[in-house]
Formats: C-alpha cells, structure tokens, sequence
C-alpha cells in the first residue's frame, strides 16, 4: 500500500517540475489529503496572493524556488528559495508572491482525543 500515491515511488523527483508557474495564477497539486494532514505543491505567479485565513493545524511551507512575503498574525516574513516558516494554527496568515514561487505545504492538524471517563 502506498500513502503518497500521487507521486512515483523510490524514484528521485523535482516537486517543482509537478506544478509549474503560470501567467497571473495560483497553481496547486494535493499530495496527500487525510483528515489530520495533507501535503499540497503550489505555484504562485509573481503578485498573486492567497488570502488571509487560518487552519486548525500547523501549517508548513517549504519554498522551492521563488521569494514570497508571509504574514502570520501581524508579523511579515520573508521566505525564499530553500527556507522554511512554521505558520501556527488558528493563527491568520497570507501570502503574497514577491517573485514568482513554488512551495511544499504540509498542514498537520491535531489529533482527536478520545476521553473515557
């Protein structure tokens, strides 16, 4: 059984061949969407945004090629090629492309605890 079976298996790849940058749009592939993660490759142009939200997990990018501006809460980041942020959850966050980019976004969300009493 295979958990990410979108992408082939032990087989070297370049996640930003998956979803190329395309003219004034946003872009993305989901990897993996189960109830606590999912793994999504985006593909911003050069000032499309995502708009500001928040998830009921953590929330991690890892920029694969490009810059891009990252508010969490009130705070701005600059994020390029290479690095990596940890946006927390329930906190609102956006994106706004700077250069056009691509990411790795993994969003981990908590587990439900059962209580027995």
């Amino acid at each position: 059984m295979t958990y990410i079976n979108k992408l082939p298996q032990s087989e070297v790849i370049n996640l930003t061949q998956l979803v190329p940058v395309s003219e004034d749009q946003v872009a993305s592939m989901t990897l993996v969407q189960r109830k606590g993660m999912g793994m999504t490759v985006f593909a911003l142009d050069k000032d499309q945004s995502i708009g500001g939200h928040s998830s009921p997990g953590d929330a991690m990018v890892n920029l694969l090629s490009g810059k891009v501006e990252i508010t969490i809460g009130e705070e701005k980041f600059l994020v390029e090629e290479g690095e990596t942020i940890v946006m927390p959850a329930n906190i609102p966050h956006a994106l706004y492309a700077l250069e056009a980019f691509q990411m790795l976004l993994v969003v981990v969300k908590p587990e439900k605890v059962c209580k027995h009493e």
